[in-house]
């Protein structure tokens, strides 16, 4: 789908596209919180397309089943085995040093859901592969979505987080009784 087609489809919905990728970053994990609707992809993906962002994303492998599967890989699904322990963190790593260019859509929640936790593993992975995290959004009061900056972690997660509260703490979700913004972190190192 061209990007032309994406920002049509994005205006008939309501929706703008802002933002991007500073041109001289080539890789980096793209934090999208809150994620409290399956919309969020949709809407998610066609920003990408506008933005000119070939952004891949883990999802359950359950999702690449036929027809499906062939159509969420070719939009930049990974499978993921959430049932096995399979050193996810560090497969990423790796993803990010074998790839010129490499950009990983992560939900920490893990789910659309209201969720008590979410998961340390997008931190870990940025840190690992010494890449910034760029904050992704969609806000649906405002209708509009993109990358709202980014910033390189330093080590100390307390102190990141709350650079990630804060941007995050701006966006309203499509189901905002579903978005933790206090959430306990999950040591899982799936």
């Amino acid at each position: 789908m061209s990007a032309i087609i994406s920002k049509i489809i994005l205006r008939l919905a309501g929706f703008r596209v802002s933002g991007g990728l500073p041109p001289e970053i080539k890789k980096c994990v793209i934090l999208v919180a809150p994620h409290t609707s399956n919309w969020d992809f949709v809407i998610g993906k066609l920003g990408f397309i506008v933005l000119k962002t070939k952004a891949k994303f883990l999802i359950k492998k359950e999702s690449f089943k036929f027809p499906m599967g062939n159509i969420i890989k070719s939009y930049g699904g990974i499978p993921v085995d959430r049932s096995a322990r399979n050193n996810l963190t560090e497969t990423c790593i790796q993803m990010f040093n074998e790839n010129d260019e490499f950009f990983l859509v992560i939900t920490p929640e893990g789910t659309r859901s209201y969720s008590e936790h979410w998961k340390k593993g997008f931190y870990r992975i940025a840190c690992g592969a010494k890449v910034p995290i760029a904050f992704g959004y969609i806000d649906y009061k405002t209708k509009k979505g993109g990358i709202g900056g980014m910033f390189y972690p330093c080590g100390d997660f307390e102190k990141d987080f709350e650079i990630i509260k804060e941007f995050s703490s701006k966006i309203t979700p499509r189901f905002p009784e579903k978005f933790n913004l206090s959430p306990q972190f999950s040591e899982n190192k799936k």
